[in-house]
Parts: structure tokens; sequence; C-alpha cells
């Protein structure tokens, strides 16, 4: 689980647990630790290594999780209401363990760190097929868009402008 996780780009394993963030600005946000299991009521959570808590990206998720495989996924009250399953580690394999841990770093991972994970998943895959005619036409759809909008911006400029007439009002009668 550690070799999965520290290879995420931006993971940051926490000192003193079990568990692995993400920094975003001056806050830690979590994305898979090890359960703090409660064993009598008013005492200290202890560790359960053999059970994972592991972020996923919304409550709806969370459901499907539970609904889906009840031997591998479950909660707790302390989890009511926050987007994170608990997992037994000894139902799941390897891969989905990685999925679960991949999918839990995107829910979490800033925009900056977003980028270039994608880039490389892209990278892996088989280049598309462009038309001749898209191939023609340099720069993306955005840059194309900007440059009209600036052209625009620039036409407008250089036109007189227009005041538009001053209304009177009539003069009243006394």
């Amino acid at each position: 689980m550690r070799r999965i996780a520290l290879g995420l780009p931006g993971i940051i394993e926490e000192t003193g647990r079990f568990a692995f963030s993400i920094a975003t600005g001056d806050k830690l946000k979590g994305v898979v630790w090890v359960w703090l299991e409660r064993l009598a009521e008013r005492k200290a959570r202890v560790p359960n290594p053999a059970v994972l808590a592991v972020r996923v990206a919304d409550q709806n998720e969370k459901a499907a999780l539970l609904a889906a495989d009840p031997d591998k996924f479950f909660t707790e009250p302390h989890y009511n209401g926050y987007p994170a399953v608990l997992v037994r580690l000894d139902q799941v394999t390897e891969d989905e363990l990685r999925k679960l841990i991949d999918d839990a770093w995107r829910c979490q991972a800033p925009r900056r760190l977003l980028t270039p994970r994608e880039e490389l998943v892209r990278a892996a895959q088989p280049a598309k097929r462009v038309s001749r005619s898209a191939a023609k036409k340099p720069g993306t759809a955005k840059a194309r868009a900007k440059a009209k909008s600036t052209k625009l911006k620039k036409l407008r400029a250089s036109r007189p402008r227009k005041r538009p007439a001053r209304k009177t009002r009539p003069k009243q009668k006394r």
C-alpha cells in the first residue's frame, strides 16, 4: 500500500501514523489512512492495520461501493456524512487497491498535479488520427478563439465612439 500511495505525485506520508495525504496550500488532505478502531466506549481509538480508510469522491460513490461488496467495504458511525469507505485489506486484490487509491488521489489532488498525470496517461494511449483540415489550422480552438476576441477588441477600440443623444425634458408650464 505504501508503494502504491507514494508512487502518486504530491503524496506525503504523515509522521506518527500510517496515513498518506496531499498538501494543498497550508492544509493536508487525506487520501488513504489506517483505520483507527474504537475497541471500547470512551477509550482512545487504536490503529487496525487490517483495514484502511480510503477517500471517495462523494456520498453516491460511497453508497455504491458499500452496496456492491459488503465483504470488502464497510463504514462506521464515525464516517457517516464523510466521503470515505473502510476497506478490508485481506478481501481486496492489489489491482483493486491501486484503483481505489488512485481514485482517492484524483478527488483530492489540486489541478496543478492532475495535469501532468493526465498527460502521462494520454501519452501511453495510441495517437488519435486527425483530419487534414484540422491539421492545417494552427493552434488550438482556445487559442483561435482568444485571437478572434483580441482582434474584435482592437477593432472596437479603433472606432470613434458615438455618444448617445442627451434626453431633455420638456419644460413644464407653471
